[in-house]
């Protein structure tokens, strides 16, 4: 992996980390209002373990640097995130395969190949109220401005603006997966903690980008 390809990974990876980190609480909160409460600190607590091992890992790949995060969080994450975390991180490793850094077309891949999983993995799609409903319409306006020849800069701020609007449109709908789902009707009215969560990271590493 050359370096510049390095720096952007780990503007990404550090990124996520610390906006899961500073977020824990407001992200745990939102979670307690229909589901568990757990969810802003399970995940905090699986990130703060990538962020302490991380620039220890002698990997050669993109792929190979994801996959590691995806079992690490697999491992480390409790709940029904570690899992959905973990396949997300592993599948998107997987799309990765030899890749060298995040190209417009590997980024697109490995966001699509996250997905997949986790709607595998949970057995959820758009409009079942969890993370997948901001996910989705991220990794569309990500593909279509990436597509249409927008910058990286340009594409994440699209896809952020696509998450928040996403994550929002999340209140009224009643809950089917997770915690959450065990609250019937008591889930409408709220913000879904996870399609939040992916919002709040997008918005980040929309304002991240610029600096690489």
């Amino acid at each position: 992996m050359t370096q510049s390809s390095r720096d952007e990974l780990d503007l990404v990876i550090r990124t996520m980390a610390r906006t899961i980190v500073d977020n824990a609480d407001h992200f745990a909160q939102l979670d307690a209002v229909a589901g568990d409460g757990d969810f802003g600190y399970s995940l905090r607590n699986g990130w703060e373990v990538v962020v302490a091992d991380y620039d220890s890992w002698d990997l050669p790949t993109t792929g190979a640097v994801l996959k590691k995060i995806g079992a690490t969080l697999a491992a480390k994450v409790g709940g029904v995130s570690g899992p959905m975390w973990g396949t997300a991180f592993l599948r998107a490793g997987g799309a990765a395969a030899g890749a060298d850094g995040i190209g417009a077309d590997e980024a697109v891949a490995m966001l699509r190949a996250g997905i997949d999983g986790v709607k595998q993995r949970g057995g959820s799609d758009v409009g079942d109220k969890t993370l997948i409903d901001a996910l989705v319409p991220a990794a569309d306006a990500l593909e279509e401005r990436l597509r249409a020849g927008d910058d990286g800069a340009a594409a994440l701020a699209a896809a952020a603006e696509a998450a928040r609007e996403a994550a929002e449109a999340t209140r009224p709908m009643l809950a089917k997966r997770g915690r959450a789902a065990y609250t019937g009707e008591r889930s409408i009215g709220t913000l879904d903690a996870g399609a939040v969560g992916v919002a709040v990271m997008f918005e980040r590493l929309a304002e991240a980008w610029p600096t690489r």
